[in-house]
């Protein structure tokens, strides 16, 4: 037997990638295509639940309350372990979230304008059959280059980044608004 044959052999086959292994209690397409992008298949879970900040509630227990509430809505709809997250931006110390309209984005980004604004992201992972949990966060800072107003609805115009914390995709044109990025992950 060849060496190459012998290493073969040897593979186990790769996972029936067809079958999901994971729910997503997310309508996020960002999300199912960070999932996708690791060889993970999902089953898409949307679930809804209110997002409004609690009083005296900092950032990151707000993030992580979120994709917890998340995760336990979106079990209750799958046998699979679930993943719930969220993510919010903080500036000036004021939690942000999705703009509501391309007026409400185009203000979001005439405030980042020349400002350090922190991304934070919160994952739960939920599997009920073992009894098992995991809630951590992760977070991103950007510095955001001087934007003028033509630029900043050129790019709302352009990129209709409404379902987006902060009103940007840093996958899309959203990297050219920024100075400086700072973080462990852009995708957070």
């Amino acid at each position: 037997m060849s060496d190459a044959a012998a290493l073969s052999a040897t593979r186990k086959p790769l996972p029936d990638t067809a079958r999901p292994v994971l729910c997503l209690a997310s309508a996020s397409p960002r999300r199912r295509e960070l999932l996708a992008s690791i060889g993970v298949t999902v089953a898409v879970r949307p679930v809804d639940i209110d997002e409004t900040p609690r009083p005296g509630e900092g950032a990151i227990d707000y993030v992580t309350r979120l994709a917890r509430e998340k995760a336990l809505a979106g079990a209750g709809l799958s046998a699979l372990p679930t993943l719930g997250s969220d993510t919010a931006v903080v500036c000036d110390g004021e939690i942000l979230g999705k703009p509501a309209d391309e007026a409400a984005a185009r203000r979001q980004l005439a405030r980042f304008s020349g400002q350090r604004v922190r991304f934070l992201t919160g994952l739960a992972l939920l599997d009920t059959r073992r009894a098992r949990h995991r809630v951590t966060h992760e977070t991103y800072d950007v510095m955001f280059r001087r934007l003028e107003a033509g630029e900043i609805a050129r790019y709302v115009e352009k990129e209709k980044p409404l379902e987006c914390a902060g009103s940007f995709r840093m996958e899309g044109l959203g990297i050219t608004l920024f100075e400086r990025l700072e973080g462990d992950d852009p995708n957070t």
